[in-house]
């Protein structure tokens, strides 16, 4: 019999699946050198205030830095829902582009539910650069330079990392001067490789960061999920072509390629981020293996809390049965909010345990939560091979515990539970590990 014990908050953890992992080296230094090397360029001014029925919102021109004679500028905006007032902590949220109408709403959506300012910073990374390069492959041909040149300020993450450092140092100047208070620290989030800048941000020991919540970014222990990618997909994501046509996936066997995915691998510095984390996943994300999380989730250090959202994909919408999409993503919002929430206002997030009894392809599964649940429920997938990225998740919300899961005789089977609670009227969902049962005969 196999005995599986997953647990969240403040429960002992053991992981459901280990995939042995290469030795790592201590963290290099470039991350930390670079973001903490002086830029007299920095500066920011307040140049709108709008004040609607919702509330205030506050925007701010910021210069995060010059990178290679590059000036980095952005839009930060400060959201004050109606009757909030400033707290010691604040969510910053980074991504790219610029503020838009969807954006607005999303900020002003979150803010509300976290009862509290909340802050979002555009234009992580500055784009487009070198010949209309933006996002993935523009990241891709930084981490080219850096292997021709071998010089540790040209991974692009480094600077999207200084931009939110920057922000931080911002928002704690903005709310002395505008409100006369102090902000101390930050719950630092951001989506994709927003999420990967949030890792990072943490990484680098700067003790503002209080919390993360990356999202979308289920790639931690870079040389094993590219591993775990193929043997799931077949070959390395076509979402990933980026790296694979600069021949940066597969890891190139050289000292040069393998210090800089080291360099830029969350994983590596995880004796650092320590703060409290809510992970949140698709289960239909394309960029990565469906029990992706399972190759490190047992190797972070303190806190830490997970939300699947079923039938979504990279950008968190779920998806009903007849193809439609929400118009956004209100399972992560809230539960982002709730968190975001817990942090900003020192309340204790609800932990929750999982075990799993498997023997001869079937589980008997078990959730405890240490908090008041408003509900329970049983996703459930199935697949012809491990690649669960066009499957169908329905959930089960009638079954009592333990429930038995069954593996299936010809395909995969892939499931993971969810708890449900409320937060003073705000509901809210945790999930375990996901757990695949292969074909059972």
């Amino acid at each position: 019999m196999r005995r599986v014990v997953l647990s969240f908050g403040w429960w002992m953890v053991c992981p459901v699946v280990v995939l042995a992992a290469p030795d790592t080296p201590a963290p290099p230094s470039d991350l930390v050198d670079y973001v903490t090397k002086k830029d007299d360029s920095f500066s920011w001014k307040l140049v709108d205030t709008k004040k609607t029925d919702a509330g205030t919102i506050y925007e701010l021109d910021l210069i995060s830095q010059t990178w290679h004679e590059i000036r980095w500028d952005h839009k930060l905006l400060v959201i004050v829902p109606k009757d909030a007032k400033p707290q010691a902590t604040m969510l910053l949220w980074n991504q790219g582009g610029r503020p838009n109408p969807t954006s607005n709403i999303l900020g002003l959506q979150i803010a509300e539910r976290v009862k509290a300012p909340v802050a979002f910073l555009f234009g992580v990374p500055k784009q487009p650069l070198f010949g209309g390069k933006t996002e993935d492959a523009l990241i891709a041909e930084t981490f080219v330079r850096y292997l021709e040149s071998q010089d540790g300020s040209w991974p692009l993450l480094f600077p999207m990392v200084k931009s939110v450092v920057a922000a931080m140092d911002a928002l704690q100047q903005f709310a002395k001067k505008e409100w006369n208070f102090d902000v101390q620290s930050f719950v630092v989030t951001g989506a994709s490789k927003r999420g990967w800048t949030s890792w990072l941000t943490a990484a680098t020991g700067d003790k503002r960061v209080k919390a993360i919540a990356p999202i979308v970014i289920d790639t931690l222990n870079m040389p094993v999920q590219m591993t775990n990618q193929v043997k799931a997909f077949g070959k390395p994501s076509e979402m990933i072509k980026d790296y694979t046509q600069r021949k940066l996936v597969p890891i190139p066997d050289t000292p040069q390629a393998k210090k800089l995915w080291t360099m830029i691998d969350p994983w590596v510095y995880r004796d650092r981020i320590t703060m409290p984390k809510m992970i949140i996943n698709g289960t239909n994300d394309p960029y990565w293996p469906l029990d992706a999380l399972n190759s490190y989730w047992d190797d972070l250090k303190g806190e830490k809390w997970v939300l699947y959202v079923p039938n979504a994909g990279h950008d968190l919408r779920e998806k009903d049965a007849n193809g439609k999409f929400e118009l956004l993503p209100q399972r992560a919002i809230n539960t982002l909010s709730a968190f975001a929430h817990c942090i900003i206002f020192d309340k204790k997030m609800p932990g929750m345990s999982w075990v799993c009894d498997e023997k001869a392809g079937v589980c008997r599964l078990e959730v405890t939560s240490a908090a008041k649940t408003q509900a329970i429920r049983v996703w459930q997938a199935e697949a012809p091979t491990r690649d669960f990225r066009q499957a169908r998740w329905v959930q089960d919300n009638t079954a009592m515990f333990p429930v038995t899961v069954t593996a299936a005789a010809q395909v995969y089977r892939a499931f993971f539970a969810e708890t449900e609670y409320d937060l003073d009227g705000l509901k809210f969902t945790l999930s375990t590990q996901i757990r695949i049962l292969e074909p059972h005969k």
